[in-house]
């Protein structure tokens, strides 16, 4: 068999072994098994700075079209590796097409793409979307791994070997130089598997956290507890978990005396609080609206590392979501009474979206930190990292002083005659992080000079306060309205020169209003 002809036939029966182990892959998906088209984006995430990383995303279209790249990416990529491994059997086979092969090609083709996937991704490994504790969903990944890749090796080999064969007594010749009766039989075939493969794909789709990812809560509709349908949601994964609770653990483990586990029945043993607080993610712009208020019920976290006995060196605390997510708090809030991990939310068990069965809860930083779908507590040093810690968010993780205005829009247009002395109604929110707001201040001459809002709803210091002003123009122009808070220590909002772009954006929302005659 000549080299270009071997070389044809390797790379198709690749392009059909690539296509059978993806489908294969997207089987397990369906099934809520983690494969490298999901949790592969994750292991690279992290090696992206926020800059470029933010600079992908907007290029893309948003977090989720960067998320669709990805796997679209993965998907690509993984084909045409398969390709290359077709064509280099090929090559390979190319003096005796038909001979025994299982030996080595088990070895290379299987053994070894298990042993440099398990290092690789070693740190995602753990991903489950069932709820699997983490040693467990490690395991699982790997069998699904070495499932996929013995799909391809065995695909392989026989489409190789079908394309190869002699022809039988009786077998017609072939009818195509370049691609023989045999070829078009195994394209036919590679064109139904690629089509199931699509139709997994479809459902996958519809499965995702696509719906809602991105979910902000702003404008008009803004009241002080936000329904859990409304709020806010921003998650790294592809398909978030949807935790099983008889299979779900919560370990307590790291640098303690005494390590401990729980099931979802050990939980009715501890004492629950009702905690109203507000969440707001690190990436929220001043005019954005991932930010959100709602009652969680939970226990204190210190309810859980006290019994553990946490060592001298534990500076820091390590808190694992199943979907791989981790994050870290430092272990004096950690032991604060305000930080909870929560069961409840408005009343209701959380919903997946949420982080059920279990989420922490973390007044006055910003939203990574609350991390959904807690399996694991580790007490850890100090130089202990998370998920975006590691990619290079923060140092600062507090929340700073933000306010918003919700009403009117930006370029809103009013008549003075359509008014007839009556005031323009000026709405919003404002957030202190768990230092509460204590003053609401409303600028109509961007910022030379400021009158005092009307505080409607004050909350609590770990909650937004929701604020109104009765605007009357002074005649016809067109104004720059801007808000200020100050919160419950007496710190005005400012623009934090010294904090770094990655720890929250600083400064003040304004919006142009444009008045007439």
């Amino acid at each position: 068999m000549t080299k270009s002809k071997t070389l044809s036939v390797g790379l198709l029966a690749g392009l059909i072994s690539g296509l059978a182990m993806t489908v294969t892959m997207l089987l397990l998906a369906w099934f809520q098994v983690a494969t490298p088209l999901v949790i592969i984006g994750d292991r690279l995430s992290v090696f992206i700075k926020p800059g470029p990383f933010l600079s992908l995303m907007g290029r893309v279209g948003g977090y989720n079209h960067l998320k669709q790249l990805g796997v679209g990416s993965t998907l690509a990529g993984q084909l045409f590796v398969s390709m290359l491994c077709g064509a280099v059997f090929g090559l390979i086979m190319r003096r005796d097409p038909q001979r025994r092969v299982t030996a080595w090609t088990m070895s290379i083709l299987v053994v070894l793409p298990v042993i440099i996937f398990a290092l690789l991704l070693w740190p995602v490994l753990g991903t489950s979307y069932l709820g699997f504790p983490i040693a467990s969903a490690r395991m699982m990944t790997l069998i699904g791994f070495l499932l996929s890749v013995l799909v391809f090796e065995r695909t392989l080999v026989g489409s190789f070997h079908f394309l190869t064969r002699s022809r039988s007594r009786g077998e017609t010749a072939e009818f195509s130089p370049p691609i023989g009766r045999r070829a078009l039989i195994l394209s036919g075939l590679g064109v139904l598997v690629a089509g199931g493969g699509v139709a997994l794909l479809r459902k996958l789709y519809r499965a995702p956290a696509f719906s809602y990812d991105g979910t902000q809560y702003k404008g008009r509709i803004v009241q002080p507890i936000t329904p859990n349908e409304l709020f806010y949601c921003v998650t790294k994964n592809v398909i978030d978990p949807s935790v099983d609770e008889d299979l779900w653990h919560l370990e307590v483990n790291g640098l303690v005396q005494n390590p401990k586990a729980y099931r979802i029945q050990d939980l009715e043993a501890f004492t629950k609080v009702d905690q109203e607080t507000t969440l707001m993610c690190i990436s929220n712009g001043l005019d954005a609206g991932l930010m959100s208020n709602a009652v969680w019920k939970g226990i204190p976290l210190a309810d859980f590392l006290q019994p553990a006995g946490p060592l001298a060196d534990a500076k820091r605390v390590r808190l694992y979501g199943v979907d791989n997510y981790t994050d870290t708090i430092p272990i004096e809030k950690a032991l604060e009474p305000t930080t909870l991990l929560a069961v409840e939310m408005n009343g209701e068990k959380l919903p997946d979206r949420h982080g059920y069965p279990m989420r922490a809860i973390v007044p006055g930083y910003f939203g990574e930190k609350h991390v959904k779908w807690l399996t694991r507590i580790e007490l850890a040093s100090a130089d202990a990292k998370g998920f975006y810690e590691a990619q290079g968010w923060g140092p600062d993780f507090t929340v700073p002083n933000r306010s918003r205005i919700d009403v009117p829009d930006h370029d809103s247009r009013f008549s003075l005659g359509q008014l007839s002395g009556a005031s323009v109604q000026i709405k919003g929110v404002a957030f202190g992080g768990d230092r509460g707001i204590s003053r609401v201040e409303i600028s109509d001459d961007d910022g030379e000079t400021w009158a005092d809002a009307k505080i409607d709803y004050p909350g609590t210091k770990l909650t937004w306060a929701l604020w109104s002003y009765n605007w009357q123009p002074d005649g016809p122009d067109d104004y720059t309205l801007v808000v200020r808070a100050t919160d419950g220590e007496g710190e005005v909002q400012e623009f934090e020169e010294d904090r770094g772009w990655f720890s929250g954006v600083t400064g003040f929302h304004k919006i142009s209003v444009h008045v007439t005659a």
